[in-house]
């Protein structure tokens, strides 16, 4: 007779069940797409291309605005804005409103980029998306906001 198999104390845990598991292998999937194709065609790296993006689409702010929209911590977000003044797609002016802040804003160089950029990006996405139904998009959507949301409440507080 064989012995009885004991429960073990600790759960198991596989990474196959774990949602950050997944979550994590699919950002870095599709940052991996869609960062060489930035590289190839455009010299930019995944942190630059957020960087150009952000102020491309919202207009001229601070680094600070930056890091608080791309979800990038601010010595990235300083990187990226080195590396795209260095190439002439970003520039700085003094801030009106805040005398210690500089107001970062697209060159011509930098919007010419951007508007060359956004249809490879779009492309990319609708690639990537294009077995899912209108529905499972913004579902997909929804849900992704519901948890980055949620872990950010469960976050402990600065």
């Amino acid at each position: 007779m064989s012995a009885p198999q004991r429960k073990p104390l600790t759960p198991l845990l596989r990474l196959g069940d774990y949602l950050p598991y997944h979550l994590t292998v699919a950002a870095n999937a599709v940052s991996n797409l869609i960062g060489g194709a930035y590289r190839a065609r455009f010299g930019l790296t995944v942190w630059q291309w957020r960087v150009l993006c952000t102020l491309g689409a919202e207009g001229p702010m601070t680094a600070q605005d930056i890091v608080a929209l791309s979800a990038m911590d601010k010595v990235t977000v300083s990187r990226a804005i080195q590396g795209l003044r260095r190439r002439g797609l970003v520039d700085r002016a003094k801030s009106k409103t805040d005398a210690r802040a500089f107001d970062l804003h697209l060159t011509a160089h930098g919007r010419t980029a951007y508007q060359e950029i956004v249809p490879v990006a779009l492309n990319y996405q609708d690639q990537l998306l294009e077995d899912l139904s209108a529905d499972e998009r913004r579902m997909l959507m929804g849900l992704l906001q519901t948890i980055c949301a949620k872990a950010r409440s469960l976050a402990p507080k600065e």
